[in-house]
């Protein structure tokens, strides 16, 4: 007998439909899986095997054939130990399950029937959905994932004998998720009644530096350092810090998310796809609202920060989508390392090729970066602080790790000296005035480009660039004059623009004033001054 089930596998961050067909013949007992499946989707049928004999069901003692279609697209992980042995039961008449070709199946089984989670769930049912799938039966460690999906029906299981309860389920979906008597339908509303999540998706979850205690009141002084984050966080900026040790430039940039816009429900939803294909997605309730912070080591591999694998998995950069990515003490990073950052910076997504296919990631992040100026952090120290001890050749092999290539593609460098004076530091600028300014310059932006596809003046580009950043007279002189003085490319030409327009949104003005250019210009001037 033959049968078909509805399964899904993961394509990069989003779900990718999958047919599993199972046909029950005379022949040898024997149990065949085709369709491109790796090593843990073959090993499938010994968990199927023992959890159908182990929840009173009757293993099919025949020749059984399961086809994963496509059968050209490569099939991974455990999600599919559920649907074949929904597909094994059906085919062999032990179980029949109500509008089954309405139906997704998903979940990992354990040898004793137990239904255990798979990461992409939320994927998953997003594409589902799309394709006009309306129910989906689903460990119960993954429906509260899936619920935050409008418009579907769960079926939330913890063991394979559950499936014989589904056989007395007859009702189309839009009866079911309504039906406040039924075990799956007043759970499926339960999840309607969600509230928004506030806690970041650190690496941390449990960390003692909690984000809600951060503040840039924390800080004192450096408020031209302020000031250059809240240009950043307006216009979704690049930045780079520029300092001796101590100065405080790991402390502004990780209080950096306290300054940044919520994240949209779209936003949201594409950072939680991110997160549960990667199985760090620890709160599966509620949609995140707080944009990503990613703070990786630097002895981190090429792999672990652009992705990679065997199979492709997101890496750091994809981690950091939608939010801020701070490689601390950069030149410690290897050069190679960072030099896989360019292609993600400039196009927002990485592209990761294998000889079976080639997997795309989101990676639309800003980086924020610091370094010393030198080895020992105290060259150019004029605060008092101990006299540099490097060597010119130290100094150059130092600077050397970050090529002009991607010093190029950060917008904002800023150069963060000691406090020299607690008196003369002045009142600490906190994050709620510095968070209202960055909001009313996105509110500016999100007016002027309503129905372009940008957010942000960080993303403008040819055209809309060319429109959106006119210059005075006197502003394109000054620029003139920058590009030749300093040796810029056009690529810092055009980032300088992109700045100026940040800055003049900071200041409510609709125009690019001449002050707003010469400011933005400051920003760059440590191209030649840092980098040989």
């Amino acid at each position: 007998m033959y049968a078909k089930v509805n399964c899904a596998c993961i394509d990069g961050i989003d779900g990718k439909m999958i047919e599993v067909e199972v046909d029950v013949s005379n022949g040898l007992p024997q149990i065949n899986i085709v369709g491109l499946p790796d090593s843990a989707v073959r090993e499938s049928s010994e968990r199927v095997r023992s959890a159908v004999k182990n929840c009173k069901f009757t293993f099919p003692m025949e020749r059984i054939t399961v086809n994963l279609a496509p059968a050209d697209v490569r099939k991974e992980g455990a999600s599919f130990d559920l649907a074949i042995a929904a597909g094994i039961l059906c085919a062999s008449g032990q179980l029949s399950v109500p509008l089954l070709d309405q139906t997704l199946i998903l979940g990992e089984l354990a040898l004793n029937g137990e239904i255990r989670p798979v990461p992409g769930v939320l994927s998953m049912a997003d594409q589902a959905v799309k394709q006009g799938i309306r129910r989906i039966i689903l460990p119960v460690a993954n429906a509260e994932e899936a619920g935050l999906i409008e418009g579907i029906a769960l079926f939330p299981l913890h063991h394979l004998e559950e499936l014989k309860e589904l056989g007395t389920i007859d009702k189309e979906p839009a009866q079911l998720i309504n039906n406040i008597n039924n075990k799956w339908g007043e759970y499926s509303n339960r999840l309607l009644e969600r509230e928004p999540f506030t806690d970041p998706p650190t690496e941390e979850k449990d960390s003692k530096k909690d984000a809600q205690y951060l503040d840039y009141s924390d800080v004192i002084g450096q408020n031209q350092a302020k000031r250059a984050l809240m240009i950043a966080a307006a216009g979704m900026h690049n930045l780079l810090f520029i300092g001796p040790p101590g100065s405080g430039k790991t402390m502004l940039i990780r209080r950096l998310p306290t300054i940044l816009p919520e994240l949209t429900d779209s936003e949201a939803l594409e950072v939680m796809k991110v997160y549960s294909v990667s199985g760090k997605l620890h709160d599966r309730t509620r949609l995140l609202r707080q944009r990503p912070f990613r703070s990786p080591h630097h002895t981190v591999s090429g792999a672990g920060l652009i992705g990679g694998g065997s199979v492709p998995k997101p890496g750091e950069v994809t981690l950091a989508h939608r939010g801020v990515l701070f490689l601390d003490e950069l030149p410690e990073f290897t050069r190679g390392v960072l030099e896989v950052m360019r292609q993600p910076l400039e196009d927002q997504r990485v592209i990761i090729g294998r000889a079976r296919a080639v997997t795309r990631f989101p990676a639309d992040f800003m980086l924020a970066a610091s370094m010393n100026p030198c080895p020992c952090g105290h060259l150019g120290s004029d605060s008092g602080g101990a006299p540099c001890t490097c060597s010119s050749a130290k100094i150059q092999q130092y600077r050397s790790r970050i090529s002009g290539p991607l010093l190029d593609r950060i917008d904002l460098h800023v150069e963060v000296p000691r406090v020299s004076s607690l008196a003369a530091a002045g009142r600490p600028l906190g994050s709620l005035e510095m968070r209202d300014r960055v909001l009313r310059a996105q509110s500016r932006q999100r007016a002027r480009y309503a129905g372009t596809g940008i957010v942000f003046n960080g993303e403008l580009a040819g055209r809309m660039l060319r429109r959106h950043c006119r210059l005075t007279s006197e502003g394109e002189r000054l620029l003139e004059q920058s590009f030749a003085a300093l040796q810029l490319s056009l690529r810092a030409y055009d980032r300088i623009l992109r700045i100026a327009r940040t800055i003049a949104d900071l200041e409510d003005s609709d125009d690019i004033l001449t002050e707003h250019a010469a400011e933005a210009v400051q920003y760059r001037n440590l191209d030649k001054k840092f980098i040989p």
